[in-house]
């Protein structure tokens, strides 16, 4: 595929997506981001965004809003959530799956960060990756949310819709996360991620894909490749 075409995605998406529900944590980005920190209520935005991200795996982002703002409204630190006993801690998110595993993890990154990282999350994917939890798709969007790095945040949706579309052809998430470094314009890397997801959730679904109201399908090998073969 060609950076043209590629372009021409984004174009698409950026436009198509604008009215979409936005994925979880650019949800909460937008909800705590324009929150101004006070001694009674303070807000650590990059801290909210990795916490939000550790609660969302494997699980339904429908719940796992629900989850953050009942967390959130009561600890929005490090500090804050080492401080809820662990079986309160368990209680408030217990809607969500594995919280009682989750729960002791947000402990434990709670403490790290507040020890270890004098309370700001780490900058650095090899600091990151230190932390119990978290993987190269947390790290990779925590440094383009919270710190404006450039890093492409590979989930299930970037991983299926990239490949669909024949932008790359490749069978693990880190396959596609190297994969798209090389041809994807590093302006692209951290969008990509928003834009694909919102497109997965809504249109181009793990099963049954909406492809007649897709407005990418011109552009998808998947289409094309089943157009052919029909034609044949």
């Amino acid at each position: 595929m060609t950076n043209k075409t590629i372009e021409t995605i984004i174009k698409i998406l950026e436009k198509e997506t604008r009215t979409f529900t936005p994925p979880l944590a650019h949800t909460i980005i937008k909800k705590y981001g324009n929150t101004h920190a006070t001694k009674d209520t303070q807000v650590n935005l990059p801290f909210l965004i990795l916490i939000t991200c550790l609660l969302s795996l494997r699980s339904k982002d429908s719940v796992t809003i629900h989850v953050c703002h009942d967390l959130f409204s009561l600890a929005r630190t490090p500090e804050e959530i080492t401080k809820l006993p662990l079986p309160k801690l368990k209680k408030i998110i217990f809607k969500i799956g594995f919280y009682n595993t989750k729960a002791r993890v947000l402990h434990n990154v709670s403490k790290i960060i507040l020890e270890k990282y004098n309370n700001q999350v780490p900058r650095t994917r090899e600091e990151l990756l230190t932390l119990p939890g978290v993987g190269r798709k947390t790290a990779n969007l925590v440094l383009g949310l919270a710190y404006n790095i450039p890093a492409i945040c590979v989930d299930i949706h970037v991983h299926r819709i990239a490949n669909r579309l024949g932008i790359i052809k490749t069978k693990t998430p880190e396959q596609t996360e190297h994969a798209l470094e090389k041809i994807l314009p590093k302006k692209h890397w951290i969008i990509f991620n928003k834009l694909l997801v919102s497109w997965g959730q809504n249109i181009c679904t793990p099963r049954s894909p909406k492809c007649p109201k897709c407005t990418i399908k011109h552009l998808c090998k998947k289409i094309i490749t089943q157009r052919s073969m029909e034609q044949q």
